[in-house]
């Protein structure tokens, strides 16, 4: 799906996985993890998953890949940069698809291996300054005032970026309204997102609310936020682009009172089809068989539950035939 106007965005998401596939290191290791920066819960992941998995492998057969994202990481594999890496559910089907926001790029062979490791929810906040102008927390009825919003979100090659366009969408509007309004898209990297929020350059901030998401909880704990409901129009939206209503919290961060309705993204870690059938078993197995531990590292993987781990709804695209040998073998299909 995702057929909405974005030119900007996909030339820039091109721009963005191109340079995902180049830079990443060649190196010869025999399983490369696409993961995210350092400290966050995708790179917590990989490490562990690495401790898990290199003793039977063999040593230093392992490297991580501290770079990517949700919407970079499907063609990062696709483009043999990394065997394996995280992605979330909806963008891998939106990469498998080759849908629009990927601009003609698709990752017809990137497989699933484990699903349902954790819920990703994006969702919105807003400075208490704006609520308290507007006298509410309705984010349809914000936007539908026509003020000149600033909306803060990250640079293209995370899943929470398309998503804001589908909100945007969803509420009638659009990034390219939003500026001929007056307001603006921002864009930055992680590390600058809570000096944005603090000193005042955004009134909305759009991105992946992870339980414990150190950025998330920044924000929170330095600025007076509120976190606004999607809205259904939105919902609406964002279903028909592989996304499912739910709620995060209460009591993720500091000021959320209450349940807050998201859209879940999903995580699955995906390999690329030619991955040698006895790797991704011995990778599937590892996994299932240490959920303990890979749930202990991160607050982020508290509730994965291995015997979800290979249903449809939990990993969007077809499974890698040497992850469906072990769960067939474990009962589990």
């Amino acid at each position: 799906m995702l057929n909405f106007a974005l030119p900007r965005m996909r030339l820039a998401l091109t721009a963005a996985v191109v340079t995902a596939i180049t830079t990443t290191s060649v190196a010869a290791q025999d399983i490369r993890i696409g993961a995210m920066r350092e400290g966050s819960s995708w790179y917590v992941f990989a490490a562990t998953l690495e401790q898990i998995i290199e003793p039977i492998l063999g040593e230093n057969s392992v490297e991580i890949i501290a770079r990517g994202g949700g919407v970079a990481n499907p063609m990062v594999v696709q483009g043999g940069k990394a065997e394996i890496a995280l992605s979330n559910v909806a963008s891998a089907v939106w990469a498998a698809n080759g849908d629009d926001v990927y601009e003609g790029m698709a990752a017809p062979d990137i497989r699933a291996l484990v699903g349902g490791l954790n819920d990703v929810y994006v969702g919105v906040m807003a400075s208490k300054a704006l609520v308290d102008r507007h006298g509410t927390t309705d984010l349809a009825q914000i936007v539908a005032s026509g003020e000149k919003l600033r909306v803060l979100i990250k640079p293209v090659g995370s899943s929470a970026v398309p998503v804001a366009y589908m909100i945007f969408e969803g509420l009638g509007t659009s990034a390219e309204q939003i500026k001929a309004n007056g307001g603006d898209i921002i864009q930055v990297d992680t590390g600058q997102i809570a000096d944005q929020m603090r000193n005042g350059n955004a009134d909305i901030y759009i991105d992946t609310m992870i339980k414990g998401h150190p950025t998330i909880t920044e924000v929170a704990l330095t600025t007076d936020v509120v976190f606004l409901d999607i809205p259904p129009p939105a919902m609406a939206v964002l279903e028909q682009n592989g996304l499912t209503p739910g709620v995060y919290g209460p009591a993720w961060y500091k000021g959320q009172e209450a349940e807050t309705t998201g859209a879940n993204l999903g995580t699955v870690l995906i390999a690329n089809a030619a991955l040698d059938d006895e790797a991704a078993y011995q990778i599937t197995k590892a996994i299932i068989e240490n959920a303990d531990q890979l749930k202990a590292s991160h607050g982020a993987w508290s509730a994965f539950d291995p015997s979800r781990a290979m249903l449809p709804a939990n990993v969007g695209i077809e499974l890698h035939p040497g992850a469906i040998r072990y769960y067939t073998e474990a009962g589990l299909m």
